[in-house]
C-alpha cells in the first residue's frame, strides 16, 4: 500500500478538520470534496480553484488511490461489461457494469480476494490480500461511470470480498455514496451482500440505513451450509435469521436471501421444502442464482427443470422468488474468475476491450 492515506476516503467533515489543521480555511474542504466526488478528479493538480500552496500540502500528506483499467470484457449478447482494475499497489479487482430497464447498475468489490472460503466461489482462492479503502470502493463506481459515460443508478456490493469483514470502510463508502455533495445515490438503490456476520447486521440495523441487505444463504440447514461455507461454523442460520428479523424491525427493509443452486448439492426438492419452511412468513425475497461453474471447483449448474421445481416449491410457501437474470454469462461472470485468469497468466492478458 501507499504510505500516504487515501484522500478520496475522507468524509467532508474529516476533510474540514484536516484542512483547518493545515492552517487553511475550512471552506476549501467543500471544494476538494466536490472535485473528488462530483467532478471525480484523478489528480490533486486538477483542483485548479485551490492555491498552489494548498495543493502542495495535500500532495505531501495524501495520495489518490486511483484505479487503472487493465482489461475489460463485453458480453455482446446483453451489454454487460466486466472490468479488471489495478490498484495503486498493483493488486487487481473486478467490477461489473450492467444495464437493466430501470437504469444502469454496477457491482463492486470490497476486498482484494476474500477469506470467507465459500467452496463455490473463485474469489476465495488464494484468500484475502487486503481490504479496499472506501475511496477505492467509490472509485470503482466513478471509473465505470467515466468509461461508460452513463449515470449509475444502482450499486451492489457483491463482488470479491466480504463487505462486513471490511465494515468501517463499507460504512464510510455508503455514507459518501449517498451524500448529497457526491453522487447522491439513494440508499434504497444500494445493496450489500454478506455471508451473515451477525454483529455487523445488527449494527447496520441500528444505523437505520435504507439499503437492501442480501444474505448469502445457499443452504436450508447448518449441516449442509457448513460443507460449502466455512463461515457457517461460526454463524448459525438461526442466529442469522434472528439478526435479519432485527434488521427488518429496525429499518422496515425487506431482506433478500441469495441461494446459489448447485446440481446435486442444494437443489433437491427436500432442500426447497426445508428452505420454504425456514423462511415462510418472513417479509423477504429469495433470489435463486444458477451457479456459474468455476474451473477450480467441482460444482455444476442445476438443470433448468430442477431450478423451476425449486422455485415452484418456494412459491407454494408464499415466498417471493426470482431467478437471477444471467447477465455476463459469456465473459467469466462468476465472481473472481477474471482476476484468477489474470494472475495465472502473470498479469499478461492485454488491456482494452475483449469482445465475445
Amino acid at each position: 500500500m501507499c504510505e500516504k492515506p487515501d484522500l478520496r476516503s475522507l468524509s467532508l467533515e474529516k476533510l474540514k478538520t484536516e484542512i483547518v489543521q493545515m492552517g487553511e480555511k475550512s471552506f476549501h474542504a467543500g471544494q476538494i470534496y466536490e472535485w473528488l466526488h462530483k467532478k471525480q478528479a484523478q489528480s490533486i493538480d486538477e483542483m485548479t480553484n485551490l492555491s498552489v500552496s494548498l495543493r502542495e500540502k495535500l500532495k505531501n500528506s495524501y495520495e489518490l488511490y486511483n484505479l487503472t483499467a487493465v482489461n475489460v470484457l463485453e458480453d455482446l449478447e446483453d451489454g454487460t461489461f466486466k472490468y479488471l482494475f489495478k490498484t495503486i499497489d498493483d493488486n487487481v479487482i473486478e467490477s461489473v457494469f450492467m444495464t437493466y430497464e430501470h437504469g444502469h447498475s454496477v457491482c463492486i468489490s470490497s476486498q482484494v480476494g476474500c477469506r470467507m472460503g465459500c467452496s463455490f466461489c473463485a474469489s476465495t482462492i488464494g484468500g484475502r490480500v487486503r481490504d479496499l479503502t472506501s475511496g477505492e470502493m467509490l472509485e470503482q463506481v466513478y471509473m465505470m461511470q467515466r468509461l461508460q459515460d452513463k449515470r449509475v443508478s444502482n450499486v451492489v456490493v457483491m463482488g470479491s470480498g466480504e463487505p462486513f469483514d471490511n465494515y468501517d470502510n463499507f460504512v464510510s463508502f455508503y455514507e459518501m455514496l449517498t451524500d448529497k455533495n457526491g453522487l447522491n445515490i439513494s440508499g434504497r438503490n444500494i445493496t450489500v451482500s454478506t455471508c451473515g456476520i451477525i454483529d455487523k447486521i445488527r449494527d447496520l440495523a441500528d444505523r437505520k440505513y435504507a439499503l437492501t441487505l442480501a444474505i448469502s444463504l445457499h443452504a436450508p440447514n447448518d449441516e449442509l451450509r457448513r460443507r460449502i461455507m466455512p463461515s457457517a461454523n461460526k454463524y448459525s442460520i438461526e442466529g442469522i435469521l434472528s439478526a435479519c428479523d432485527y434488521f427488518f424491525n429496525e429499518t422496515g427493509r425487506r431482506i433478500t436471501f441469495e441461494y446459489s443452486l448447485m446440481a446435486g448439492v442444494n437443489d433437491t426438492a427436500e432442500c426447497a421444502n426445508e428452505l420454504g419452511s425456514l423462511l415462510k412468513g418472513r417479509n423477504c425475497h429469495v433470489n435463486l442464482i444458477p451457479v456459474n461453474p468455476v474451473k477450480e471447483r467441482d460444482y455444476r449448474k442445476s438443470r433448468d427443470t430442477d431450478i423451476a421445481r425449486f422455485k415452484k416449491i418456494l412459491e407454494k410457501n408464499k415466498l417471493n422468488v426470482t431467478i437471477r437474470r444471467g447477465l455476463g454469462k459469456n465473459i467469466d461472470a462468476a465472481c473472481g474468475q477474471l482476476r484468477r485468469s489474470y494472475m495465472e497468466n502473470g498479469g499478461d492478458m492485454g488491456a482494452g476491450l475483449r469482445e465475445n
